[in-house]
């Protein structure tokens, strides 16, 4: 009967670990609350988790502007920015878990000496950052005890995806190639590229051709190119996704870069809202699949650009 009782009784010190690029992680029983996240990938994976709201996370307001979705309560607390955060302002938080990644990597030392600390990035080179996300999403799944949870959100992005392909299928515009940019200034532009990225992965599930064909860098899947080489990707529909820069219809329309462009005159320019591809997680993704399928259905113009 003794041996019966002790058999029900829970293992003290029940602990569990996980490899990270910083070397591992060992957390014991139960699973961490009080999480600090350092960049938007981590900030965005707890949130989808249900852990709402993470304890603090970095750059706060640029979260806000650049990713948006999942949406971050106003109650969570700011630790600095993502390149610097405030060691003090982590610490007075009490944390019993940091996420982070390589970035961050000169810190790593000291942020163990708060919270233990799991690293991990999104876009490492010869990596395929979707992949690279899913695992973020799995692991931190299992560390916070939700791993249904991680499960539950990857399937709706794959069931996501198959929707908005169809929708583009039946609505006869998977033809022709895409191409989406961010507008740096007036005269330069960021324009998603392939194999590597965020942005080509909603791309390909998309069943949709991207219109920039030579590759981009590994970190963010894009090229940074001069406004007349946009002019390469004349049979094409532009997707100009937000924000925009102040002025940037007026300096267009007095662009002859611009103005002359087939999709220009064609009304396929297309503006879809923001979606944070530069080492995000997986709801980037599924966030651009929504807008671009959206805006392609419902049709361009050629001032799509003003704010």
């Amino acid at each position: 009967m003794l041996g019966a009782l002790l058999f029900l009784l829970p293992i003290a010190g029940t602990a569990r670990t996980w490899q990270h690029e910083g070397g591992t992680l060992t957390l014991e029983e139960p699973p961490p609350e009080r999480i600090i996240a350092l960049n938007w990938a981590a900030t965005e994976t707890l949130l989808l988790l249900g852990i709402t709201p993470p304890v603090g996370v970095a750059d706060k307001a640029g979260y806000h502007t650049w990713v948006q979705e999942p949406e971050l309560p106003g109650s969570v607390a700011n630790v600095g920015t993502r390149v610097a955060p405030s060691l003090e302002a982590i610490a007075e938080l009490k944390p019993d878990l940091i996420v982070t990644s390589t970035e961050m990597a000169p810190a790593a030392e000291l942020l163990e000496r708060i919270a233990p600390t799991y690293v991990i990035s999104v876009y490492k080179k010869d990596a395929r950052p979707f992949d690279r996300a899913r695992e973020m999403l799995i692991t931190l799944g299992e560390i916070t005890g939700r791993i249904d949870r991680a499960e539950w959100v990857l399937a709706d992005i794959e069931q996501t995806l198959n929707q908005q392909r169809k929708r583009l299928e039946q609505a006869g515009i998977t033809d022709k190639p895409v191409a989406l940019v961010n507008f740096m200034d007036d005269r330069h532009v960021r324009i998603y590229a392939p194999p590597n990225g965020l942005f080509q992965t909603a791309l390909d599930n998309l069943g949709l051709t991207n219109a920039w064909s030579d590759p981009g860098n590994y970190w963010g899947g894009f090229s940074a190119i001069g406004l007349e080489s946009v002019a390469d990707a004349r049979n094409s529909r532009i997707v100009v996704i937000e924000p925009l820069v102040p002025g940037l219809a007026d300096s267009l329309a007095n662009s002859p870069f611009w103005t002359y462009l087939p999709p220009v005159q064609n009304d396929e320019i297309y503006r879809i809202p923001a979606a944070w591809p530069f080492g995000g997680g997986v709801y980037p993704v599924k966030r651009l699949a929504i807008a671009l399928t959206n805006a392609l259905i419902e049709g361009g113009g050629s001032d799509n650009v003003r704010r």
